[in-house]
């Protein structure tokens, strides 16, 4: 159980981050006045939204060990709320380790609660922005068998990556460092599906000086570019879930959310 503790967190009050409004919406504590501003100018979706991908994500990595993966990567890991994803892993495979990456301060002052594995597995944290793919895989290397399958979870993590940043740039180059047998998880904002909601919020985002590329759904298709989409398929969040799972409630949602194999 490690960080990386080379750079103290730093938290700047001033600015609303994503993790920390994401927090609110959430129903979370670890938040400032100026998350909560933001969180207060969205649309209530937006809170059905962040409890979309959370469950996603639940029934996305409970799948996939329950198909024997065993490794994951974590990007954009948010400040933790229970169960987190290595919680949900390793009931299922006790010994599965789990790199956790934000870049988010206040999520490496939180660490401690990612760190917390069951006594077979692995559990590791790194301050990191995915804008950085190259430094996330340099560290996840100390921990993570890259030979074998890994999956990467991206969890409503791409919209906070503009076009002209390289989003699917980055996520190619992720894919590219991992096995064959490895898995991407992507949730992603659609900015077609409900276009008025979804300018909404990009305009509140802005106000605070968070630029978002939320994504038409054949936009969102091409991270997915090479790879194997398991069923369902590239669908809503609350549409997607795995072979023996229980259906989620039908449910409008504004997040578009797959599984995909390496081949």
């Amino acid at each position: 159980m490690t960080t990386d503790s080379t750079r103290p967190p730093q938290i700047d009050t001033s600015k609303a981050h994503p993790a920390r409004v994401y927090d609110w919406l959430l129903g979370g504590k670890d938040n400032y006045p100026v998350d909560e501003a933001v969180g207060e100018t969205l649309p209530p979706e937006a809170r059905d939204a962040a409890r979309q991908n959370r469950a996603f994500m639940h029934r996305a990595a409970a799948h996939l060990a329950a198909r024997g993966v065993d490794q994951f990567l974590d990007i954009g890991t948010g400040i933790p709320t229970e169960p987190n994803l290595h919680q949900i892993v390793q009931r299922t495979v006790p010994a599965a380790k789990v790199v956790y990456a934000d870049n988010d301060p206040i999520v490496l002052r939180h660490a401690e609660a990612l760190l917390v594995s069951h006594p077979e597995g692995v559990t590791d944290y790194i301050q990191a922005d995915v804008r950085d793919p190259d430094e996330i895989v340099r560290h996840a290397r100390g921990v993570l068998d890259f030979d074998r399958p890994i999956a990467l979870s991206l969890i409503a993590l791409m919209h906070f990556v503009p076009d002209d940043q390289d989003a699917h740039g980055i996520v190619r180059r992720l894919v590219g460092t991992l096995a064959p047998g490895s898995h991407l998880v992507l949730s992603h904002a659609a900015i077609d599906l409900f276009p008025e909601l979804a300018e909404q919020v990009v305009a509140q985002y802005a106000k605070a000086g968070i630029r978002l590329g939320f994504r038409t759904r054949a936009e969102v298709a091409r991270f997915f570019d090479g790879l194997e989409l398991l069923p369902p398929g590239l669908v809503t969040a609350t549409e997607w879930y795995g072979p023996g799972q229980q259906a989620p409630e039908p449910e409008d949602s504004g997040i578009y959310a797959a599984v995909a194999r390496v081949p």
